[in-house]
């Protein structure tokens, strides 16, 4: 080569380094401004998307308030138009049309009520969604996402902290011998933490004698952090599982308290900028098929019977009622229908349990203690297990407080007693619930607590209940649980058992509860219609074998508790229905087994115009004079006796034109009885009145009133006890033994009453 050529290669060698030694600064330095310009453009970006979150954060509060803001304003309106529409009706029409307009309004009350409570808790719901969406919205944005992605480690080391082989995953490791572990994460794990968590979980599994097959995959709509499932059960990290949970709980506050949209709001946002990460643990199954009501799943295979679980895209919940060894039974509480196979269900991991507490008294709620009688919404945090053992015998203390319904037949023949069990029994239409609806409205001013359960009732029927208990004041001191006869098989199956939690709530806190299941019939109907929709064997009239366990496992938790016990008390009155009088029918005579009485309603009787019309040779109270004041138990000693001879006789006497003299005195001192024994609906009296009308009727103090005027002459009679004997209308209620003074006494001033009658 030339050297010419070699030194010219030399000097531009040269000549470039010198111009790199000269010029490296300058690169360096516009090198370095370049990398700070962009870090300052980064930093700007994240603190614009900052903006954005809190931007968000804030249309979502502003969202929701105008939300509820919107809500109150159409609650006004509804207000408004119904006090303009119920004027209207009132002063236009009510004049004229009397009580079919009357029961009209009646009517419009009860739905624009029920369209307030429906849209008050579809604003709720609505709340709740548009925070959920929106806190979502904002966990995907940087710089959360980024900030759990940190947490990815951390979150997979409280996982595998955590994870264990239940029961039900030691029992399908015999059975198949290959256990399903499935990872799934956001964004794409590193490979180092999916084969740490793979190795694990096989070590796990591999003590319990299988083996696994591992699944890894991801899913945006978790949003952040990680979940691992083994078997059914899920060991969940991630933020669309937080949130879930937040939600709950967060609704829940809502109903304990004035409901706030805005604060909602900011409770969730809040939650989810400041939290911490904690692992959910549940397990999961699937629906199998649906129909009527009963939903098979498959999976869940610890769960045990009567505990609820929730269908996850239904958003509605349900009880398992039957397990079977390859799937299970759950009856849906709510609407089923679309619900479908192959949806997920999750496990709540707590029994059916409803709402208790002093704020259900005067409202009527649903067999899950939602309220529906659109009165807002009922504030109490306390729960009850709506199945609970019934009080052990050493629990107990014997029945001897009255507990008084205001109707003489049943207070001097069939006494009931604080703690008993007293089953009203007859046909359809006989006056069942008349005796139970006067019962409660005689208890007022008792310091007795009454809860309604209507099964299986029409709306109509229970709407006129409430409003005759609404217009005797007795509403302040009763619950009505009602599942009316649209509602479904399961609704009705689980109302007696809400019904029983709410009272148990006040007799363990010492106080006096009196039930009344209207009625028990229906109840077994739809026991026996679920019964049947889950393949179990049916028996007599179709009913399972377990239907006597049905109403004993009820009925048995009424009872007076001893002293240290708390000394409450809990009296079922269980209402029957025959056909065609047949008291020897199964579910009649299962009841009746169970029940410490029966008052048996004829049908005939009732026929006859006698009310109530209690059969006095089937009716019989097995705690007898135990619950009767000493008065009246004395007075009704020969009562029975006397009106079973005056059946008798009257019955042969139809057969024959001519009666001798003791004949006819019986039947025309029978029928006085029966007069003095009949007694209007709503109109229950104080057990002084009872036992002293009856006590002038047997005596024969009336002997020379008619059978018709005996109404007569018993408004008189307590009119003039209560302006000249008050004090000896004190001796008859009272519970001491009257001395034979006393007794002298109140037949003086009878004989005086009469002379001047």
């Amino acid at each position: 080569m030339d050297v010419r050529i070699i030194y010219t290669i030399v000097n531009l060698i040269i000549l470039f380094g010198l111009i790199w030694f000269f010029a490296r600064k300058f690169i360096a330095k516009d090198f370095l401004s370049r990398s700070f310009r962009n870090r300052r453009e980064n930093i700007n970006r994240q603190l614009d998307e900052a903006a954005e979150a809190i931007s968000i954060a804030k249309s979502t509060e502003d969202i929701m308030f105008s939300e509820e803001k919107a809500a109150e304003e159409k609650l006004v309106v509804i207000k408004d138009e119904y006090a303009k529409r119920t004027a209207e009706k009132i002063n236009g029409i009510m004049s004229s049309c009397g009580e079919e307009r009357y029961a009209m309004l009646r009517e419009n009350d009860r739905l624009l009520s029920g369209l307030r409570a429906e849209m008050y808790e579809t604003v709720r719901n609505n709340a709740i969604k548009k925070a959920k969406e929106a806190a979502l919205q904002l966990m995907s944005k940087e710089p959360y996402a980024s900030a759990f992605r940190e947490k990815e480690k951390e979150i997979a080391e409280s996982i595998l902290s955590k994870i264990a082989i239940t029961p039900g995953d030691m029992v399908y490791l015999k059975q198949k011998d290959i256990l399903y572990v499935t990872l799934t994460s956001t964004y794409p794990l590193e490979q180092d933490l999916v084969d740490e968590i793979g190795k694990q979980a096989t070590v796990i599994v591999e003590q319990a004698g299988g083996k696994i097959s591992y699944w890894v995959k991801t899913d945006v709509s978790l949003v952040g952090g990680l979940k691992l499932r083994i078997g059914d059960t899920v060991y969940d990290g991630t933020i669309s599982d937080l949130l879930y949970r937040m939600t709950k709980t967060i609704g829940q506050k809502t109903i304990e308290e004035d409901f706030s949209a805005q604060k909602f709001a900011d409770t969730l946002i809040n939650n989810v900028k400041n939290t911490k990460m904690d692992i959910g643990v549940y397990q999961l199954g699937r629906v199998v098929s649906i129909s009527d009501g009963i939903c098979w799943l498959d999976g869940l295979a610890d769960i045990m019977y009567g505990e609820v679980v929730e269908f996850i895209s239904a958003g509605e919940r349900g009880m398992i009622l039957d397990i079977e060894p390859c799937k299970i039974g759950c009856i849906v509480f709510g609407r089923y229908e679309h619900i479908e196979a192959g949806d997920k269900v999750r496990r709540i991991k707590h029994m059916a349990a409803v709402p208790v507490g002093e704020a259900q008294v005067g409202r009527v709620v649903n067999p899950l203690g939602v309220p529906i009688d659109g009165l807002g919404t009922i504030r109490t945090s306390e729960y009850r297990p709506v199945e609970f053992h019934a009080p052990a015998i050493l629990d107990r203390q014997s029945v001897s407080v009255p507990l008084h319904t205001g109707i003489k037949a049943i207070d001097a023949l069939v006494p009931i007693g604080r703690g008993q069990r007293e089953l009203i029994i007859g046909d359809r239409q006989t006056g069942k619930t008349s005796i139970a609806v006067d019962t409660i409205i005689n208890q007022k001013g008792k310091n007795v607590i009454c809860i309604y359960v209507a099964v299986g009732q029409k709306e109509t029927t229970v709407a006129d209940i409430m409003s005759k208990l609404k217009k005797f004041g007795a509403m302040e001191y009763t619950v009505i649980v009602c599942a009316d006869a649209y509602s479904s098989a399961s609704m009705q199956y689980i109302a007696p058992f809400a019904g029983t939690a709410i009272g148990e709530y006040f007799m363990y806190k010492g106080r006096d509860v009196l039930m009344v299941y209207d009625d028990l019939s229906k109840h077994a109907v739809a026991y026996r219609e679920l019964s049947l929709l889950l393949h179990r064997p049916s028996g007599r009239e179709a009913y399972p074998g377990d239907v006597f366990y049905l109403h004993s496992r009820l009925l048995e938790r009424s009872a007076r508790l001893s002293a240290e016990s708390g000394g409450g008390s809990m009296t079922a009155l269980p209402i029957i229905e025959t056909q065609a009088g047949d008291i020897s029918a199964y579910i009649p005579t299962n009841v009746i087994s169970i029940t410490d009485g029966q008052i048996f309603l004829e049908t005939g009787l009732f026929n006859e115009g006698q009310r109530p019309a209690v059969n006095v040779g089937l009716s019989v109270s097995r705690v007898g004079g135990a619950a009767q004041n000493p008065f009246m138990k004395k007075t009704a000693a020969s009562l029975r006796l006397n009106l079973a001879q005056y059946r008798e006789l009257e019955s042969f006497a139809q057969f024959g034109s001519d009666v001798d003299e003791n004949t006819k005195k019986v039947l025309e001192s029978g029928a006085r009885i029966m007069a003095a024994l009949n007694q209007p609906r709503y109109s229950p009296l104080p057990d002084d009145r009872e036992a002293l009308i009856i006590f002038a009727v047997t005596e024969g103090y009336a002997a020379k009133v008619s059978p018709a005027d005996i109404g007569k002459f018993e408004k008189a009679l307590f009119e003039y006890f209560d302006s000249m004997h008050s004090d000896l209308l004190k001796i008859i209620g009272s519970t001491v033994k009257p001395s034979s003074e006393d007794i002298a006494n109140i037949k003086k001033a009878l004989t005086a009453y009469v002379e001047s009658y």
